[in-house]
């Protein structure tokens, strides 16, 4: 399921899809989205070196998600560790 879309409904968006635009046009269409997605991909990807290379200029920690992540997870852990101590005995009497 995509997007809460099951196989009906994507057949019934494909035919609507050929009768408004045709068999022929259909690859067309592809490409051009195609060619968008990867402009969008490209632009992306340009902004997010400029940031990058402005935070190395101004010698700004760039490395900033990486610290929150790990503090996360150690959270995470711990959390973890603590609902298995309480949940132990209630699934061991189950």
């Amino acid at each position: 399921m995509f997007l809460f879309i099951g196989g009906s409904e994507i057949f019934i968006i494909l035919v609507i899809v050929v009768m408004l635009f045709g068999a022929d046009r259909i690859p067309e269409i592809a490409r051009g989205l195609g060619k968008g997605m990867q402009q969008l991909k490209n632009a992306t990807n340009e902004v997010k070196k400029e940031i990058l290379d402005s935070g190395i200029e101004e010698e700004i920690e760039t490395n900033v998600t990486g610290d929150i992540k790990k503090e996360i997870k150690r959270i995470k852990n711990r959390v973890q560790d603590n609902i298995d101590d309480i949940a132990g005995p209630i699934k061991r009497e189950l």
